[in-house]
């Protein structure tokens, strides 16, 4: 009997034991990676073993039996997310369950401002690690995502929206263009679309004078002031004569050097608004939400002219010898005092 007694009572030692450890192991931080940073990718429908063994294989978790016992404890295992997770420093079995519980995925937040050509968001794509610059702008060139919304589109020029984008460290390229072209589809409302069709607009025209308007003004109020203009003069049959529209033929054939000349003006492009009438063939920049709501509801006015009054805002005309004198005013002397 008093051996038996012994027995259970090293029995309960040794269990105690164990259980001191483990309940030891659970709360300490841990950290088996050698680099400074780690990633674990949890595929879509992983259960909690195939998502314990990544965790251990990584460093990022002690032991199966570890992570096992702490999952128990915090009855999270049907609220594991797929998903990749950065790891950078040692973490207890409880907090790597909490992050992965919460979604806390690692993301690349990539901003495209308004008014940017598919070459210069090439350029973020690729100042951001995501990947070459050539390879946004080869997937920009297949219209395929917006062909149903813009069956005259031949490229995604003004088709990829402008907003910020979080991006897992994998997303291509093509991704990206699918997700640009997604939130572009969401942001033309059928609102949107059905004001274009009261204004008897394709929405290729649409979005392309909101390009136009876009890289015109920064000011929301001049917005709808800007589209009324150009729509004006495409009613009258008068060219655009719009500078954003050389510059944009100008970077297409590789020529622009940041200044704008008179020979510039007698480029040879259907992009040249001061030498073919009508809009440009497509976009000339991506537009944000107000210069396509702006195209859509223009202003009602008469203006047929506007120049800059340098400090980001613009004087408008109706007739072109009240736009003479405000280029005189807002150009020649405002230079001619400014020498």
């Amino acid at each position: 009997m008093k051996k038996i007694l012994a027995f259970a009572l090293v029995m309960v030692a040794a269990i105690s034991a164990i259980a001191g450890v483990l309940y030891l192991r659970v709360r300490r931080p841990y950290r088996g990676y050698a680099a400074a940073e780690q990633f674990v990718d949890i595929p879509q429908g992983a259960g909690s073993r195939a998502i314990g063994e990544r965790l251990v294989s990584g460093g990022v978790v002690r032991d199966h039996l570890t992570f096992r016992i702490a999952l128990s404890m915090t009855a999270e295992g049907r609220r594991l997310k797929a998903g990749e997770y950065r790891f950078d420093r040692p973490m207890t079995p409880f907090e790597v369950i909490d992050k992965i519980a919460r979604g806390d995925v690692y993301v690349i937040p990539i901003t495209f401002p308004e008014g940017l050509t598919v070459r210069e968001m090439a350029k973020i794509f690729q100042d951001r690690g995501l990947g070459q610059a050539q390879a946004l702008v080869d997937a920009a060139k297949d219209p395929k995502p917006i062909r149903q919304l813009d069956p005259a589109a031949t490229t995604l020029e003004g088709y990829l929206f402008p907003d910020t984008y979080a991006l897992r460290r994998n997303t291509d390229a093509a991704t990206l263009v699918r997700l640009m072209t997604g939130r572009f589809d969401k942001v033309l409302t059928p609102e949107l679309r059905q004001a274009a069709v009261a204004r008897n607009m394709t929405i290729h025209q649409a979005v392309t004078l909101a390009s136009i308007v876009e890289k015109e003004t920064a000011r929301a109020d001049e917005r709808p002031v800007v589209a009324s203009v150009y729509l004006n003069r495409l009613r009258l049959g008068m060219p655009l004569q719009c500078d954003p529209t050389v510059i944009y033929a100008l970077e297409l054939a590789g020529t622009y050097n940041g200044n704008l000349t008179r020979e510039n003006l007698m480029t040879d492009s259907p992009y040249n608004t001061y030498r073919y009438p009508g809009l440009p063939p497509g976009p000339i920049a991506s537009p944000g939400r107000a210069s396509i709501d702006a195209a859509l509801h223009p202003a009602d006015t008469q203006f047929l002219y506007f120049v800059s009054r340098n400090d980001g805002s613009h004087v408008f005309a109706k007739t072109l010898d009240e736009h003479n004198r405000n280029v005189h005013k807002y150009q020649v002397e405002y230079f001619r005092q400014h020498r």
